[in-house]
């Protein structure tokens, strides 16, 4: 239950759910430009190309350096800064893969590993579970057997509990889009058998093989993989209101600043990190009358383990008065599609309000979805309405080498930096959210729910 003093545009917006407040009005756009015109797109841009530079593992070095550098860009910005550790079991992938079927002897097999996957060399008959969810499983007989699975539904990991619970001593997960699957199991579990991964048309040659009833005899083999216990930290920088003009609240905006192994993470997500940052330096001496956090998480990969260790250390007061929680996640790859705000519920919320409104006052209306998989959703869960901003569908290159920054975009930094920048500062200048005392008129916007997948 969020605090009875919540702002009344805000509360008017839970309350009228169906649209969004700020029709353009002269004074929005006024307060609109104090961000836009300070907003240097170059400056993002150079923050990405310096985080891309190597894979940020979380729990590594490089991770480490990643840390070190956002911390002296926030200070730089005249921000003090904080360094919350949290400890986590980091994976390290492992050093040989292999996978053969009987009848596909010259068949180059595009294999995709899974964080958290472990060791084994299994041969036996290959079965096709569909999603490998447990109702898919119940007619199967999987007992020593190697289970072919579709990507979709339910998560990396269920699928292979699932399937080993089922019997089967190997998981292989084919994906459901272009592409080859580099994914998570969240973390450990003694639960799981050795898994790879299959893109979509390698995939479907063996389903169809499966479907016209001939038996396959599939070979896993994974070595080499590693989980150990480790580190890793979240930067947090607080920019207090002004004095004497503090209303008690909390905005947060956020991003991960690490990166899956072996992907430079230009996109995923030293662009969120790179935004976060320059909003910092654009709103560091700017009048508010709202407590803003900026802060980037560690091991996001991992599990959304860093935001979930920072929601955890909230205390009950800091959770009532958190109006609202901004994500920001791969939000400038040129070959990614529109931009959308996500909520773990499908469900508009106050972020989302702000943003549409925002879109509406700077570019065009952004639309909504449900998606649970990034940094918002640890705070959803406790109650903070939050949002994640991201490009969808993604990229091809997701989770890959080929992240790198090349494929930035600087238009689309420049438009997620000023709608998430003027949905931010909609609520923390200093003449709202107190309406009836502002210069502010809001109106209505519409948007809507778009069921758009991420990939």
């Amino acid at each position: 239950m969020k605090k009875s003093v919540i702002p009344f545009c805000l509360m008017a917006c839970l309350t009228f759910g169906m649209t969004a407040y700020a029709e353009p009005h002269p004074s929005d756009s006024a307060f609109d430009n104090k961000i836009v015109k300070r907003i240097k797109v170059n400056n993002i841009y150079q923050t990405i190309e310096d985080l891309s530079a190597e894979p940020r593992v979380a729990g590594t070095s490089s991770e480490r350096n990643a840390v070190k550098y956002i911390e002296k860009k926030f200070q730089s910005y005249g921000y003090e800064t904080e360094r919350q550790s949290f400890e986590f079991y980091s994976y390290s992938g492992p050093t040989d893969i292999a996978f053969s079927v009987s009848g596909f002897d010259d068949t180059d097999w595009e294999l995709g590993t899974f964080t958290y996957g472990v060791n084994g060399s299994v041969t036996g008959e290959l079965v096709y579970a569909e999603l490998g969810r447990e109702g898919d499983l119940d007619d199967l007989d999987l007992h020593g057997k190697v289970a072919l699975i579709k990507r979709g539904e339910i998560s990396f990991a269920d699928k292979v509990k699932n399937a080993a619970e089922a019997g089967a001593e190997a998981v292989i997960i084919f994906n459901n889009a272009s592409g080859v699957i580099n994914g998570t199991l969240g973390g450990p579990d003694d639960g799981y058998v050795p898994a790879l991964a299959l893109t979509r048309e390698q995939g479907q040659l063996l389903l169809e093989k499966l479907e016209s009833d001939e038996a396959l005899t599939a070979t896993v083999e994974v070595e080499g993989a590693e989980t150990k216990e480790s580190t890793s930290y979240n930067v947090i920088a607080t920019k207090k209101p002004d004095k004497h003009k503090d209303n008690g609240q909390i905005v947060i905006v956020g991003a991960h600043h690490d990166s899956v192994e072996g992907a430079p993470g230009a996109n995923d997500d030293a662009s969120g990190t790179a935004t976060t940052l320059e909003l910092a330096r654009v709103m560091a001496n700017m009048p508010t009358d709202t407590e803003i956090r900026f802060i980037t998480f560690g091991a996001e990969e991992n599990g959304l383990l860093g935001s979930y260790a920072y929601a955890e250390s909230l205390s009950e007061e800091e959770i009532e008065n958190t109006v609202s929680m901004f994500q920001m996640d791969m939000v400038g790859s040129r070959d990614a599609g529109k931009l959308i705000m996500y909520t773990v519920d499908g469900e508009k919320n106050v972020v989302t309000d702000l943003g549409a409104a925002a879109g509406s006052r700077l570019s065009e209306t952004v639309n909504y979805g449900q998606e649970g998989r990034s940094d918002h959703v640890p705070f959803a869960e406790i109650g903070i309405p939050a949002a994640l901003f991201i490009h969808a569908p993604v990229e091809p290159w997701y989770h890959s080498p080929e992240d790198t920054i090349d494929k930035i975009s600087k238009d689309k930094l420049q438009e997620v930096a000023e709608i998430v920048g003027g949905a931010v500062y909609q609520i923390a200048r200093p003449d709202t959210p107190a309406l009836e005392n502002a210069h502010v008129a809001p109106g209505p916007v519409d948007y809507d729910f778009e069921e758009r997948e991420l990939e």
